[in-house]
C-alpha cells in the first residue's frame, strides 16, 4: 500500500496510507522518486498559507519520478518513462488563459499547494503536467528541475544577454540557481548578495563574487565590480526590506530590476530612480513550458554543480524532522525527500 506524508493543521506530519484514487482521463500516476522542500513548503508548514489548504493535506511540487500507469485517451506517455511534474493547472477560461498567459491563471490550481502533492510514493497528476526527461537523467538531481525552471523563467524576462552584469539579492536556493542560470546566458559578472555566511561561502565556490549587506556598501561594491555602470539585471529574491530598498540604487541605466521574491506586504520602492535611469520593473512567478524544457536541458548537460546546492537527503518518513531542520537551521540550501523510502 503507498505511503503519504500528511500535514495536519497543527503542523503536525502523520504518515499512512496514501489515497489512491481511481485514474480518470486526461491523468498519469507517477511513482515519486524524490521531492525537494520548497521555501513555499516552508511557509506552508509555518502556518502562512492555511486559506489554501484543506487538512490533513500531503503537499510538496518539486519532484522527480516515473511514471505507473497512464489513462487510456494519453499518448506519447507509457509506464517507465521518467519525468518531472510541472504543478500547475489552469481553469483554460479565464482572462490570463485567455491571453496565452495560463500559468499565472487567474483560478489557478498549484498542484501541491491547493490540491494534493508529491510527498508520498504514488501521485496522480494531469497529464499534461508532465515533461518526459532525457534517457539516464539521475532522478535525485531532477528533483531540482522546478526551482530551476523557476530562474530559467526570470532570466528570460529579465532577458540576461552576453557581457551583462547581474546582481542577485538573496542566495537561498533560488537566488543562487538564478545566479548558475545567468552564468549559462553568457553575463560578464554575477554578484550574490546575502546575510548568511556559509550560503556566501556556497556561492563564492560556485563561482560567484558576493557582499554581505550588513557588513558591505553594496551600492560601492557594485559601482567598483561594474566600473561605475551598475548592474543591467537586479534579481531581488530575498523579500527583505533592506534589499527592495536598495535595488534601484544597484542597477544601471535601463536597467532591469527583475521581482522573483514573495512580498506578500506593499515594500517602498525608490520610484524616482526608476524614472531618472529609466528602470524597468519586472514581475516574474512560476514558469512556462519553455522554461521547464530549458530546465531540462540545464541538467541533462551536466554544466551546473546541482550537487552543491543539496545540503541533506532524508526519507519520507523523516518529512518532520526535515521541516524542522530547515526552520531552525538557516545554512541549509535544499533538502530532498526520498519518496521511495516508507
Amino acid at each position: 500500500m503507498p505511503t503519504a506524508a500528511y500535514l495536519n493543521a497543527d503542523k503536525t506530519i502523520d504518515l499512512k496510507p496514501a489515497e489512491q484514487p481511481a485514474l480518470q482521463q486526461g491523468q498519469a500516476r507517477i511513482n515519486v522518486a524524490w521531492c525537494g522542500v520548497c521555501g513555499t513548503d516552508l511557509h506552508i508548514y509555518r502556518g502562512h498559507m492555511d486559506q489554501r489548504l484543506s487538512f490533513p493535506q500531503v503537499i510538496g511540487h518539486e519532484m522527480s519520478g516515473t511514471v505507473a500507469e497512464v489513462a487510456d485517451d494519453i499518448t506519447g506517455l507509457a509506464p517507465g518513462d521518467a519525468v518531472v511534474v510541472r504543478p500547475l493547472d489552469p481553469c483554460g477560461s479565464c482572462g490570463a488563459c485567455a491571453s496565452g498567459n495560463s500559468h499565472i491563471c487567474y483560478k489557478l490550481n498549484f498542484i501541491g499547494i491547493d490540491s494534493a502533492g508529491a510527498f508520498q510514493n504514488s501521485f496522480v497528476v494531469p497529464a499534461h503536467t508532465l515533461h518526459k526527461l532525457p534517457a539516464g537523467t539521475d532522478l535525485k538531481l531532477a528533483a531540482l528541475i522546478e526551482p530551476l525552471a523557476v530562474a530559467c523563467h526570470d532570466n528570460r524576462l529579465g532577458k540576461v544577454a552576453p557581457g551583462e552584469n547581474v546582481v542577485v539579492l538573496g542566495g537561498g536556493p533560488i537566488g543562487l540557481l538564478n545566479a548558475m542560470v545567468a552564468q549559462t546566458k553568457g553575463a560578464r559578472k554575477v554578484i550574490v548578495s546575502e546575510i548568511n555566511e556559509s550560503r556566501l561561502k556556497l556561492a563564492r565556490e560556485l563561482g560567484f563574487d558576493t557582499m554581505n549587506p550588513i557588513q558591505d556598501d553594496v551600492v560601492k561594491q557594485v559601482e567598483d565590480a561594474t566600473d561605475g555602470k551598475g548592474a543591467d539585471v537586479v534579481f531581488e529574491v530575498s523579500g527583505a526590506a533592506p534589499a527592495i530598498a536598495s535595488m534601484t540604487d544597484l542597477a544601471a541605466a535601463r536597467g532591469r530590476i527583475v521581482i522573483v521574491a514573495i512580498v506578500p506586504e506593499p515594500a517602498p520602492v525608490n520610484l524616482f530612480k526608476v524614472f531618472w535611469r529609466e528602470l524597468q520593473l519586472i514581475g516574474t512567478r512560476v514558469y512556462e513550458p519553455q522554461d521547464y524544457d530549458e530546465a531540462i536541458k540545464l541538467v541533462d548537460s551536466g554544466q551546473l554543480d546541482l550537487e552543491k546546492l543539496i545540503t541533506a537527503q532524508m526519507p519520507l518518513p523523516d518529512l518532520a524532522k526535515a521541516f524542522k531542520s530547515l526552520d531552525e537551521n538557516p545554512d541549509h540550501v535544499k533538502i530532498l525527500i526520498d519518496c521511495t523510502a516508507g
